[in-house]
């Protein structure tokens, strides 16, 4: 039997690291954290230092017992959840777990009587006694589950970081002062089940804040005029678009206007005033972090931010991959660093050389600048080996496996390839006292696109040519008008956020870290405060009412700037130079007070009631519209006495033929829809709603992956 024992948090990474280490180690996963905060309470003595009251998860019980006994007979025990705060904090709760065992044993074997007539069944849990206490307990960590990284942190363990546990812990106590304070208010003043965080109602305000600006947004109207050309001796034709008039901007606002101009464009002769060539560089981007790699999976992919990280999982925790069995193949997924180790760097290049050819190897690695806040210990999200071409992948992954394997494959490639080199044409042409424009772009050089294509700038110009190659010019080239095209614009308003964009303004604004992005965006998509309508987050009217409420009464904690900085802090205490305690209690001291003043003067929005014409069908009572967990609904005037309550009605009548029925939105296994309000007499449903005009008014949320 082994002597020594490894404890990490999943059976997937369990066996791909059995396999790595062999029969000399059991293997074994914790399932996760197993001891928390208990749910029924608030856990924290907010009298002395916060001190967090720390429970054995109840659905966990049985695997922290097995975990107990399993480390009995060990003589070394090697502590290996992920290398960051959380697995910090889970390494250390399972050496509580395994002290507090030790202790128990050491005093059962105690309380054992020391007779002659025990004998030898006395001596043997002494000897037992012995091998516990001299047990060892080592932290180690790995950035990748390959052979070379992990026997390495096994040769080479180290002790839990404390400043990391702590704080974990600080973020934990303030998301559970936070939670369980502003959460049970808005029960009582607005409906059961809804929730508030530090981070997730940040976010909900981004998402609010954009909307009402959408909402406020007046689009005004815009003209511009693109011209058809030609070298008066024959060639190609090109496109040129109106830049000046005289020496002002063609700044044109109205259909008549853009008319008057293009007409008498139409009568000018045009001539090449001046032709400027260049070459241009473009740089790839660094190797995904974990921002980057959500924001680019979902404008690729669409993906969603939980089901990038779902998928990226697998992929560093250990995939089947034939004979060769289980292998980890991207490094560590929760990460803001843009390092990548020597040796990777080393691989890169040859294989770089080898399937692109020298020239597209630059002279030296490219090194990357990480933001100020990020922790370089980590590596960027790269493949664990190059040599693993995605192709070489395809009959073992899943598709979205392999799709995601691929772009992070890909990115990483790119990486560390030599620059892009387009030759950029500026054409200025005259005619009359207007002047265009027209610029074209040819490749000279691929590099690193030959690998990896960035997705498509969503901000493009409305108005704005897509840039191609052009005809040869020179000045002076004398051009003929075939043709001259007024556009008509309208300015837009703000984009909506989506999985990508939200995660952007998160990191931009220092709300959050690599580990919150996705279970913040399903926390509020899941509360019913935002839904994805067309790929974007659109808020409800409960996300609405609640952002409303706190930002009247919690300024501070829907600021993104405090949040910022809170977080700076947090990464103060796992450096060493903040005590977890006075972080917790410069938070809490002035939140409190607040929770208390918003319990007696926040609005109470469940007990506000908007009369309608509906009358109650079982008891002929007025219907009111009230506020409750997923939003506002019918209820009877009557209630208590009478119970009746339905959705609000859309105003849309039911398609269905000779149905008379009205649809009414829905909500089942946490997906949103419309149905008819006969049911279960009619049965029509739809995810998209049609207004009386005809016009789309909203979609369903659709699926959060």
């Amino acid at each position: 039997m082994a002597k020594k024992l490894v404890i990490v948090e999943s059976p997937a990474k369990a066996k791909t690291i059995h396999k790595i280490l062999g029969s000399e180690f059991d293997v074994t996963s914790s399932m996760g954290h197993l001891r928390d905060l208990p749910a029924s309470r608030l856990g924290v003595d907010v009298e002395h230092d916060f001190a967090p009251h720390y429970i054995v998860i109840q659905k966990r019980r049985k695997v922290a017992k097995q975990l107990q006994e399993e480390a009995r007979d060990k003589e070394a025990v090697y502590l290996a959840p992920d290398p960051d705060r959380e697995g910090e904090a889970i390494s250390w709760h399972l050496e509580r777990l395994l002290r507090d065992d030790e202790e128990a044993q050491a005093k059962k074997a105690a309380k054992q009587p020391a007779s002659a007539s025990a004998g030898k069944a006395a001596a043997k849990p002494k000897r037992k006694l012995a091998q516990r206490n001299g047990r060892r307990i080592y932290r180690v960590t790995f950035h990748e589950i390959t052979p070379q990284a992990v026997k390495a942190a096994v040769q080479r363990p180290g002790a839990i970081n404390l400043k990391k546990v702590n704080a974990q812990q600080a973020r934990r106590i303030l998301d559970r002062l936070v939670g369980y304070s502003l959460s049970p208010l808005l029960w009582r003043k607005v409906g059961r089940g809804l929730s508030a965080g530090r981070v997730q109602s940040v976010a909900l305000r981004l998402i609010v804040d954009r909307e009402q600006a959408i909402e406020a947004f007046t689009p005004q109207e815009y003209w511009t005029i693109e011209a058809d050309l030609q070298k008066a001796s024959g060639g190609p034709s090109f496109k040129a678009q109106l830049d000046k008039i005289g020496e002002s901007s063609a700044d044109l606002k109205t259909k008549p206007e853009a008319d008057r101009i293009a007409a008498e464009l139409r009568r000018q002769p045009c001539t090449v005033a001046s032709v400027e060539a260049k070459e241009q560089k473009r740089y790839p981007k660094p190797p995904f972090t974990t921002s980057t790699l959500q924001q680019e999976a979902f404008n690729k992919l669409g993906y969603s931010s939980a089901r990038t990280m779902r998928i990226a999982q697998q992929l560093y925790e250990g995939l089947e991959i034939g004979e060769a069995g289980p292998a980890g193949l991207i490094t560590y997924m929760r990460t803001d660093a843009v390092r990548v180790a020597a040796e990777a760097l080393t691989a890169v290049r040859s294989a770089i050389a080898k399937r692109f050819g020298k020239p597209s190897l630059p002279a030296a690695p490219r090194v990357y600048k990480a933001k100020k806040s990020a922790q370089e210990a980590h590596e960027a999200i790269r493949p664990t080996s190059v040599a693993r071409a995605p192709e070489s992948l395809q009959p073992f992954l899943t598709d979205e496996q392999l799709k995601l394997y691929q772009l992070i494959w890909q990115r990483f490639v790119a990486s560390q390839m030599a620059d892009a080199v387009d030759r950029v044409v500026g054409v200025q042409i005259h005619a009359g006292r207007f002047r265009l424009k027209a610029t074209g772009r040819t490749t000279l050089f691929a590099g690193w696109t030959q690998v990896y294509q960035e997705a498509a700038e969503p901000e493009r110009d409305e108005g704005a040519l897509p840039e191609g190659a052009l005809p040869p010019l020179a000045k002076g080239d004398r051009l003929t008008l075939m043709g001259v095209n007024p556009s008509q614009h309208f300015t837009k308003p703000p984009r909506r956020f989506t999985d990508a964009s939200l995660v952007k303004a998160l990191e931009e604004a220092g709300v959050g870290r690599p580990s919150t992005y996705a279970p913040t965006i399903q926390t509020i998509v899941s509360r019913d405060y935002v839904r994805r309508t067309g790929g974007s987050f659109v808020p409800t009217p409960l996300g609405r009412i609640v952002t409303e409420m706190l930002i009247e009464h919690f300024p501070e904690v829907m600021d993104l700037k405090f949040t910022a900085e809170l977080e700076e802090e947090l990464d103060r205490v796992e450096d060493g130079d903040l005590e977890w305690v006075s972080v917790v209690r410069n938070f809490y001291t002035p939140f409190s007070s607040r929770v208390t003043a918003a319990q007696e003067k926040m609005r109470e929005v469940k007990r506000e009631v908007i009369p309608t014409e509906h009358v109650c069908e079982k008891c002929g009572k007025p219907m009111v519209i009230k506020w409750g967990r997923f939003g506002q609904f019918l209820s009877c005037s009557a209630y208590p006495d009478c119970k009746n309550a339905k959705p609000v009605p859309t105003g849309v009548a039911c398609p269905q033929p000779g149905c008379g029925g009205d649809l009414i939105e829905r909500r089942a296994r946490g997906r949103h829809f419309y149905g008819c309000s006969k049911y279960p007499a009619c049965r029509y449903t739809t995810r998209r709603l049609e207004q009386p005009s005809g016009g789309a008014a909203a979609e369903s949320s659709g699926s959060d992956e």
